[in-house]
């Protein structure tokens, strides 16, 4: 068993012991916050990282955070495309042509809409609602569909090619 599949046994193992957790298991959409929450600790944890230790040097405060919130958004979305190509949408095997380097920047693009839209949503319920409540559904529409994108989109089920004419 290689080291991926043994950390995504171990984590499988940990959810499955909480109440409900089977069923969370099973569930798509599920794996999918789940990834995205554990990409929001990875972000603030690269971004405290690459602010007090990796770009301390950087006088200018603006540049270091700038540099600090750049590779923290980065790693954080590499880390989420590969959790979710690996145990979202891990019983996709078959990934036709799409290299790993188109299906991450097809990712890349479904998060940029969902940013897009969070800010375009957040902007709309503010008029009608405390902005912070305005976000929180702004975040629970966009993450349904960029979840959607990346099922039908990113992570779609591909035709595997035919061998031999025909």
């Amino acid at each position: 068993m290689s080291a991926l599949q043994r950390v995504k046994q171990a984590v499988k193992d940990a959810v499955s012991r909480l109440p409900g957790g089977e069923w969370l298991v099973r569930q798509r959409f599920a794996k999918f916050g789940t990834v995205g929450f554990a990409g929001t600790i990875v972000n603030v944890g690269m971004l405290y990282l690459g602010d007090k230790v990796v770009f301390r040097g950087i006088e200018s405060t603006d540049l270091r955070a700038n540099l600090a919130l750049a590779t923290a958004i980065f790693i954080a979305t590499a880390h989420n495309f590969l959790w979710n190509r690996a145990w979202t949408w891990g019983d996709r095997k078959v990934h036709g042509r799409a290299s790993v380097l188109v299906q991450f920047l097809q990712y890349c693009a479904s998060c940029s809409l969902a940013i897009a839209l969070q800010v375009l949503f957040t902007n709309v319920l503010r008029r009608h609602m405390f902005l912070e409540m305005a976000n929180f559904l702004a975040i629970g529409i966009s993450a349904v569909l960029n979840y959607l994108i990346n099922h039908t989109w990113t992570f779609r089920v591909r035709r595997q090619p035919r061998k031999g004419g025909g």
